[in-house]
């Protein structure tokens, strides 16, 4: 009786996890309004008011699309950048991105007739300027360098877009993940972790990534080499530190010259999201927290034994994804394989270059 009782509760929670950022940050925001107009100050320095609640609001950015999504918002977004693509819902919003690497083409964006413009910190100030010149409110992010940045700029997302409520409920939901993290984690050895991109490449200090690594209770092996940022590394650099796992994505293989390390020799590979690793957004726990289970399962376990079913089904949420199995000497884990359009080799340069645009925005 107490194991149907254990399972039940733990069925329980898994579906309550599944609601708490969708349904329940929508019942959240419909408890707590926020009231207008409203003023702050954005990166450029520039005192922005709005002066009641948006309707129409155009994303210029992956992570402030992601983060409307996730607040319950995504209904008041009618524009979004290309790389908006792996969202569910996201082909029906109207693409402002051209061509190329081009992130914004403002008379698109012009065009959709906003109430509020949300830009990344990585669109010039120009563009802004631009933009607001043509009678729009536009409120540009600063940088965000921490899991501390982007609660703020949930909880300001939030503020902005009227969606007070489900911001407050999304940021309650990833500290509750990372402090189980957090938990896990303290104590426990610190397993060296490499992340592998294509072209010998892999990701250093300063990068999103290096966070994730270290939050999830791993040493960063590219940053202890002194890699910064995204930058080639040698294959006798990586067989001298001798990664213990591998992190890989969009379909990215380990290269047999690393065959002569702890994590080739295991087949230590685990897969995350490009796209969460990648955006500094309120997904960037999902990928935390898988790693955080792959490196420390046990003392995991103990943390949290009824485990969301956020880190659970991360390649079932995204329409973009499509199903690919990683084994581990721990546990086999789903993943995604790629974005639509890209072949592979192409997707993992095309998501690198993604990363160093807008691991930051």
């Amino acid at each position: 009786m107490r194991h149907l009782l254990l399972s039940a509760l733990v069925l329980l929670a898994a579906t309550v996890g599944s609601l708490g950022v969708g349904v329940g940050a929508g019942v959240a925001g419909a408890q707590e309004t926020c009231s207008f107009p409203v003023t702050k100050t954005d990166a450029t320095g520039t005192q922005v008011t709005i002066a009641e609640e948006p309707n129409r609001i155009v994303t210029l950015s992956p992570s402030a699309a992601q983060t409307m999504w996730k607040i319950g918002g995504k209904s008041k977004v009618v524009g979004v950048s290309k790389y908006s693509a792996y969202l569910d819902g996201a082909s029906a919003k109207t693409n402002v991105s051209g061509a190329g690497m081009t992130a914004v083409v403002p008379e698109k964006v012009v065009s959709l007739n906003p109430d509020l413009v949300l830009a990344p910190n990585v669109i010039s100030d120009e563009t802004v300027k631009k933009l607001r010149s043509a009678g729009l409110t536009v409120y540009k992010f600063r940088e965000s360098k921490s899991i501390d940045d982007i609660y703020a700029k949930t909880e300001r997302i939030g503020r902005l877009t009227g969606e007070c409520g489900g911001a407050k409920e999304t940021v309650s939901w990833m500290k509750n993940r990372i402090d189980t993290v957090h938990q896990a984690v303290e104590g426990e050895d610190s397993p060296k972790v490499m992340y592998v991109m294509s072209g010998g490449f892999t990701a250093g200090t300063d990068t999103f990534m290096d966070t994730i690594i270290t939050q999830a209770g791993g040493t960063n092996v590219a940053a202890e080499a002194g890699i910064e940022g995204y930058q080639q590394i040698s294959s006798e650099v990586v067989v001298e530190q001798q990664p213990e796992w591998f992190i890989v994505s969009a379909g990215a293989k380990v290269p047999e010259d690393y065959s002569d390390t702890p994590a080739a020799k295991g087949n230590n590979t685990v897969a995350l999201n490009p796209n969460y690793v990648s955006q500094p957004a309120p997904q960037i726990v999902t990928p935390i927290s898988k790693l955080a289970k792959t490196l420390h399962p046990e003392a995991y376990a103990q943390a949290n034994v009824t485990t969301t079913a956020a880190d659970e089904t991360e390649t079932t949420t995204d329409a973009m994804d499509s199903k690919t199995t990683t084994t581990t000497n721990a546990a086999t884990t789903t993943q995604s394989s790629g974005q639509p359009g890209f072949g592979v080799p192409v997707a993992i340069v095309a998501f690198a270059l993604v990363g160093l645009l807008t691991r930051r925005d």
